[in-house]
């Protein structure tokens, strides 16, 4: 195989073990960057095939022209989701694109820990003792076994939620424009419109494209049961944030788990304690006290890192060599 030169941009601290153990590898030299991609930082891929990327910046067809015209071939986000990428525009310039993928367990896992935290009213409980108030007025929870449950989206972590939702014993509907066979036996694929008068508890697991963007949105919210739990462990643009306020304070909305938001970029996996942020949706949503909102984090384990970052190195790589690349756009 050719020795490939490969730049890193967006690097994490977490992430540089990683990254240097799968240099090692794959025989590669690989730049590590803590800057973002972006016009400014593109010069620091000179020399490089490859560049491999957070899910921070947006990849527009300016930058991926200026990739192009530096000898950049391939391009990995080290992301399950790709919509940060204008994908038609690499095609165009004859960019080669691919995901990441890591084990499903972490995020279906930190569904389920959202869940719970909802159901149980868990924001009350940890405010409520940093001041030694121990009331339970107003603290009673719901058993999730009791509920109708439904996942929008069966794919790998989708599917990986059903399956640690059959030990609660609750009801599990599922939606998916391609249902799994082998889900079957365990939840009642329906049409959404049926999910909307059925589930009390709705998590999303699907992509974020035109189609699915905002799809929980004012309409949709109105159509489903009062006091309806939603979980977003995806992508926030799934969710019109102004609707998901709205619901909250009529009341339709009973809880929210969100560990992730529109507008979100920029803003999480930083430090801001001394900025001015000016996201004001972000930041009044969060306050209420049946919403409970995580960093964008359900992904971070240390097996899901190291998977990431070994899938966007990796697959340079493979699409470098001639190789199958499963993760190819």
């Amino acid at each position: 195989m050719e020795q490939q030169r490969i730049c890193a941009f967006g690097v994490r601290e977490d992430e540089w073990q990683a990254l240097e153990a799968a240099g090692k590898e794959w025989k590669v030299d690989i730049k590590i960057c803590r800057e973002e991609p972006t016009l400014e930082s593109a010069p620091l891929g000179e020399g490089c095939t490859g560049v491999t990327i957070s899910g921070q910046s947006y990849i527009g067809r300016e930058l991926l022209e200026t990739y192009e015209k530096m000898g950049i071939r391939y391009l990995t986000t080290r992301t399950r989701g790709f919509n940060h990428i204008d994908t038609k525009a690499a095609r165009d310039l004859g960019l080669r694109v691919a995901f990441a993928t890591y084990p499903p367990n972490s995020v279906a896992e930190f569904t389920i820990m959202l869940m719970l935290m909802c159901l149980r009213n868990y924001k009350q409980y940890l405010w409520r003792g940093q001041v030694n108030d121990f009331d339970l007025k107003g603290l009673q929870g719901r058993d999730l076994g009791s509920l109708t449950v439904a996942v929008l989206g069966t794919g790998q972590i989708g599917a990986q939620v059903v399956r640690y939702l059959k030990g609660f014993g609750c009801r599990i509907l599922a939606y998916d424009p391609y249902p799994r066979e082998e889900l079957r036996a365990d939840v009642e694929y329906m049409e959404l419109e049926q999910i909307y008068q059925e589930a009390d508890l709705i998590t999303l697991h699907l992509p974020l494209f035109p189609n699915t963007s905002h799809m929980i949105n004012q309409e949709t919210i109105g159509r489903m049961k009062d006091g309806v739990v939603l979980i977003n462990c995806a992508r926030g643009e799934l969710a019109d944030t102004e609707a998901l306020i709205l619901g909250i304070e009529s009341g339709k909305i009973g809880a929210l788990g969100l560990d992730t938001v529109e507008g979100e970029e920029g803003i999480i996996h930083g430090d801001h304690r001394i900025d001015i942020i000016s996201n004001r949706n972000l930041f009044y949503l969060r306050q209420f006290r049946n919403v409970v909102m995580t960093p964008h984090m359900a992904f971070f384990t240390a097996n899901s890192v190291e998977s990431m970052v070994r899938c966007g190195v990796g697959n340079i790589c493979r699409m470098a060599a001639g190789e199958p690349c499963a993760e190819e756009i």
